[in-house]
């Protein structure tokens, strides 16, 4: 009896495994999704937001949009989100921005006075985007008070969904 029992029980395992290998070898790759949420009515805005983790293991929220929607000249504006009481942004600081060949750019603060909360800043990114890269990923140096700013690492797949954004939503 016991030796059905383990029969049975490698058998299970078995199926198990090879259905979610065919599973897996069947899933395609995930696409980048962009967001959409109502402004007000009949106005959607499409965003990009990911948590993305710091160096000391903290996520953060990071959300690219489209400021601006009645104007012809759209911002692009970066939302950076650390955790309440642990961070607080160092304003009116630019936030520079790394490529992978070695370039520094710089964003504007957009809460230059005053921000929603500490731990909020907001970057405008309309005259930066051309020079980003359309594929690789960046460093965000993320002015901080009273602290070296704090490197965020912007995965490749983001700024790919940045980009897309940027070129496919009017």
């Amino acid at each position: 009896m016991k030796q059905k029992l383990q029969e049975c029980f490698w058998h299970c395992a078995l199926v198990i495994l090879l259905a979610l290998a065919v599973c897996g070898w069947s899933i395609e790759p995930a696409q980048a999704l962009l967001r959409q949420h109502h402004d007000s009515p009949n106005v959607l805005r499409y965003h990009s937001q990911v948590s993305i983790k710091d160096e000391f293991g903290y996520a953060w929220q990071v959300l690219l949009f489209k400021q601006n929607y009645n104007n012809p000249v759209k911002d692009l504006r970066l939302r950076l989100v650390g955790f309440p009481g642990v961070v607080e942004f160092a304003h009116p600081q630019p936030l520079l921005i790394e490529t992978v060949g070695g370039e520094l750019l710089s964003a504007s603060d957009a809460f230059p006075l005053t921000a929603p909360a500490p731990n909020v800043g907001e970057y405008n990114l309309t005259d930066v985007v051309a020079k980003l890269p359309t594929t690789d990923a960046l460093k965000l140096y993320v002015p901080i008070s009273n602290k070296q700013p704090l490197i965020l690492n912007i995965p490749n797949t983001v700024v790919t969904e940045w980009q897309w954004l940027v070129t496919e939503i009017n």
